[in-house]
């Protein structure tokens, strides 16, 4: 059985030869992604698109010009004025697929150009340019650049003759010269400055970490998909370098990690990350199945790696989405379920872990969700799926006896320190005690506590994270936050998946989303020409667990400047999130109160 990958298939275009102004152009091969990211950005809606401004004898174009607010503009004609040059504020107008301007005077051309990804056909003839930016290696869509009847530099003029645009937007790509590195990212603590003093003085806190990251497997690392990324940028030689100096950086208890193929895992992420002491869990798409070895080391999936001096692995799960769907009896008489759910051979992986040296049970679901817009419906019906297998799976969780005492300890009792959310949601489970090796200063060391028991899965510490495919008004993100959605809800789409589109859906998992608080701070965990939003997500249940910290986004300043992602400095087309939680003391055994505000 063939399977498409989860990145889009392209298809390719045969353009014919194009005489313009007597130059003639080789003929060139245009590869179109149908579906580049889960949302294109279009233009915005104006009843015109082509503005011709040529032949008007502009002498200026001030950098406040109205005309640069007109970005539904796809055509602009400025050629035959009298410019000499051209503001950097031109590229605000990212949605240009034509820029005329020939027949000016302009001895430069603004790098800032090379943000303009959407450009087919720029005119830069009978002008006074020696150069071109090395920025205009990023118009990787660039069918046609004219640069005739200028006094351009002799080697960037052979290649053009010579190989044509194609070739020298390659080059210039990849012999552009590095941006400095941007600013780290700055943690955003969600709890006020007393409670973090509280916190760090209590030596019971019981404290995790998360981090949650799509890293780009290799074979969707390619010149049609990313044509903006320097060839040597995209190489996954250097890429995983990179990746692996992200996922160490924040020194997270646990990794979740999407798009690692089974190669990758095999002779990189678990050789890499054990020598940092982490052990780890990892599952391929279902596709590997039906294959040969040799391509099926090429399949991807998703990775969970923990720190084995602190966690122990009880049990993993796999969570293949179509087999799960199959096995409902509500879903077989429905053809939707046939022709769309069962086509998608995305996975989850739920592991159950406990701390070595507290007891304290964690469930922990990572899964990369269908990535087409198309298939809204899919998304929802894959997210409700997983929630129910977790639910499933933490509640048989519960049910086991709690770990024998270690050696040497007896009975004891302690004080916690507790939050104002705290107090709000917190569950009736018994207290976690401290691990011995959290990074905090303390006094002296906790006495013994017993470890925690679990009236139901739902006690239990839950982390729900992956690449959702999703942005935050979907009707995936609504169903994660609120516990249900209804049975006619938009997204299902107008399919028919038996329950679920009759009854409706619905989880009793309690989750929040970690970034929640901060919608403002984290605007795009995938980051490309096409698409800049969230896809990626750390939901935690609430009654549990609290948020501590989150890791905040990328600097502004940067990312205006940068097309998109991967490039030398970012691995991946997304970014990884990272937060922090500790775990919740219940309420019978709450000490001091805190009366500062927390946010989490």
């Amino acid at each position: 059985m063939a399977y498409l990958n989860s990145r889009p298939f392209e298809v390719l275009h045969k353009s014919g030869n194009v005489n313009v102004r007597g130059v003639l152009f080789l003929e060139v091969f245009i590869v179109d992604s149908k579906a580049p990211r889960p949302t294109a950005i279009k233009p915005p809606e104006n009843t015109w698109t082509s503005l011709d401004m040529g032949g008007l004898n502009i002498k200026n174009l001030p950098s406040s010009s109205g005309l640069f607010s007109f970005t539904f503009l796809i055509n602009l004609y400025l050629n035959h004025n009298a410019l000499t040059s051209v503001p950097p504020e031109i590229s605000k107008l990212r949605h240009l697929e034509l820029l005329d301007l020939s027949g000016n005077n302009l001895s430069t051309v603004p790098p800032e150009l090379g943000m303009l990804t959407q450009l087919k056909e720029f005119y830069l003839f009978d002008n006074n340019l020696s150069t071109i930016p090395p920025q205009f290696g990023t118009l990787h869509q660039l069918q046609t650049l004219g640069v005739e009847g200028n006094p351009l530099d002799p080697h960037l003029k052979s290649i053009i003759q010579k190989d044509g645009t194609p070739a020298l937007i390659s080059y210039l790509r990849d012999n552009c010269p590095v941006e400095n590195e941007p600013p780290e990212r700055v943690w955003k603590y969600l709890i006020s400055p007393q409670e973090q003093e509280m916190l760090a003085q209590d030596p019971n806190v019981e404290t995790f970490s998360v981090l949650c990251y799509n890293i780009l497997c290799e074979k969707y690392a390619t010149e049609k998909l990313y044509g903006y990324t320097p060839s040597w940028a995209l190489a996954w030689s250097y890429r995983k370098g990179r990746i692996m100096e992200e996922l160490l950086k924040y020194d997270a208890d646990f990794l979740c990690l999407q798009e690692v193929d089974i190669a990758q895992f095999e002779d990189y992420f678990a050789v890499s990350l054990a020598k940092k002491g982490y052990e780890g869990v990892f599952w391929p798409k279902s596709r590997y199945k039906t294959m040969n070895e040799t391509d099926r080391r090429l399949v991807d999936g998703c990775a969970t790696f923990y720190k084995a001096d602190k966690y122990q692995l009880v049990e993993k799960h796999l969570v293949e989405f179509s087999a799960v769907a199959m096995q409902r009896q509500d879903f077989k008489k429905t053809d939707d379920m046939f022709n769309r759910v069962l086509g998608k051979d995305h996975i989850a992986i739920i592991t159950l872990l406990e701390n070595i040296h507290t007891g304290t049970r964690f469930v922990i679901a990572n899964a990369h969700v269908h990535w087409d817009p198309k298939f809204r419906d899919v998304k929802l019906v894959q997210v409700a799926l997983l929630l129910e297998e977790v639910e499933k799976v933490a509640n048989n969780f519960a049910k086991y006896p709690p770990p024998p005492p270690l050696n040497g300890h007896g009975s004891g009792s302690t004080t916690r320190v507790e939050t104002a959310d705290d107090r709000s949601e917190a569950g009736s489970t018994s207290p976690a005690s401290a691990s011995e090796d959290i990074d905090r200063q303390t006094t002296s060391a906790p006495p013994y506590r017993p470890p925690p028991t679990y009236a139901d899965g739902m006690k239990i510490p839950l982390i729900v994270c992956g690449d959702y495919n999703s942005v935050p008004d979907s009707g995936v993100c609504e169903f994660l936050a609120n516990g249900s959605v209804p049975s006619n809800h938009p997204d299902f789409m107008s399919h028919k998946y038996g329950r679920y589109t009759s009854e409706g859906i619905r989880h009793r998992c309690g989750l929040k989303n970690a970034y929640g608080t901060l919608p403002s701070e984290m605007t795009a965990t995938n980051y490309t020409p096409s698409f800049q939003g969230v896809l990626d997500y750390v939901w935690y249940s609430a009654a549990t667990v609290g948020v501590n910290k989150v890791l905040g986004g990328l600097d502004k300043g940067y990312l205006e400047k940068v097309v998109g992602f991967p490039n030398p400095h970012f691995p991946s087309d997304h970014v990884s999130i990272v937060a922090e939680f500790r775990v919740k003391p219940p309420r019978d055994t709450a000490q001091p109160r805190l009366h500062a505000q927390s946010q989490s």
